[in-house]
């Protein structure tokens, strides 16, 4: 999205933590193991960038990866993590 498309950016903030929201019980469950897979794939060799400021390009996925609502969702799961991985 071009950051003069100001529509799809609205869209795409308001959208984006309803989406999480309707994803909420698989992310307390299994968010830290989904948020680590997704962010794989947003940053693996191959993808384009997600934030472009030169050519004033924003994607999807930049507002996924800095949503403070996802993170709070998969916080339970890297807490439970930490702690198996304490114990073992």
């Amino acid at each position: 999205m071009r950051h003069e498309e100001k529509a799809k950016l609205t869209a795409a903030r308001a959208l984006i933590p309803v989406a999480i929201l309707v994803a909420s019980p698989v992310l307390l469950i299994a968010g830290t193991p989904i948020r680590r897979r997704y962010l794989r794939y947003v940053y693996r060799d191959e993808a384009p960038l997600i934030l472009e400021k030169e050519q004033g390009r924003t994607s999807v996925h930049w507002f996924v990866v800095t949503s403070p609502l996802l993170d709070w969702l998969c916080w339970p799961t890297k807490s439970l993590a930490r702690l198996i991985s304490r114990r073992g």
